[in-house]
């Protein structure tokens, strides 16, 4: 049985607890054993008993970042071959810490429509033949469009193009939203939607998440 864990919390602006619901009901469907978590400092322990560590921790403050212990942990878990999965503000959270953002695989900048706006845009299949996109069509989202800065060894799964309605310079900027890579022996997703729950909660989000999860933990 794949063994998780699952770290929430943080600023309430992304609705850590509620999106625990959901992620709850997820992760009891893939038949996942899982720790739960809204305390930071369960990153002091030894997390490589993990499959798979989970990351929904979000921070308003550009200052946050995590100990060195923390760091140490999370990173020589990933190293050694636990999975890592985080969405939306995960790739905000732990600013202080640049290696955090290096296995994540970007630093969020911004978002040009403004805080919590639900601004329409695109999102594009880059690799239809990948096992967490296999069989997902284009789609649109109505959320926060992320503005990243992003490591350019990342593999692409989805990507949106911005429409410069309120960054004029950004018309037909491309920008990746949701990818793989590795950090050692360890498999990373990340994608940026989800400032909503129902932004998570819509089908082919749902269904991506679904299988980032089992992806990174090797779970299939």
């Amino acid at each position: 049985m794949t063994k998780a864990l699952y770290l929430y919390g943080g600023w309430p602006g992304h609705n850590p607890y509620g999106v625990a619901e959901w992620a709850r009901k997820v992760l009891d469907d893939l038949a996942f054993e899982v720790d739960e978590s809204s305390d930071i400092f369960v990153l002091d322990q030894d997390l490589t008993r993990y499959d798979l560590i989970i990351n929904n921790w979000n921070n308003a403050l550009l200052s946050e970042t995590l100990t060195p212990s923390q760091e140490s942990r999370l990173l020589g878990a990933v190293q050694s071959g636990t999975g890592f999965v985080s969405w939306h503000g995960g790739g905000a959270a732990f600013r202080g810490s640049v290696m955090y953002h290096m296995m994540l695989g970007a630093d969020v900048f911004y978002h040009p429509a403004g805080e919590g706006v639900r601004h329409p845009y695109p999102l594009y299949v880059v690799d239809p033949d990948h096992p967490i996109t296999a069989g997902i069509n284009d789609f649109r989202a109505a959320s926060e469009q992320y503005y990243m800065n992003v490591d350019p060894g990342n593999h692409v799964l989805l990507e949106t193009v911005f429409d410069g309605e309120h960054m004029p310079w950004l018309d037909g900027q491309r920008m990746p939203q949701a990818w793989t890579k590795k950090w050692g022996e360890g498999r990373v997703f990340y994608s940026a939607l989800g400032h909503y729950l129902e932004d998570l909660t819509a089908p082919p989000v749902e269904l991506l998440m679904r299988r980032g999860f089992r992806w990174a933990s090797r779970d299939q």
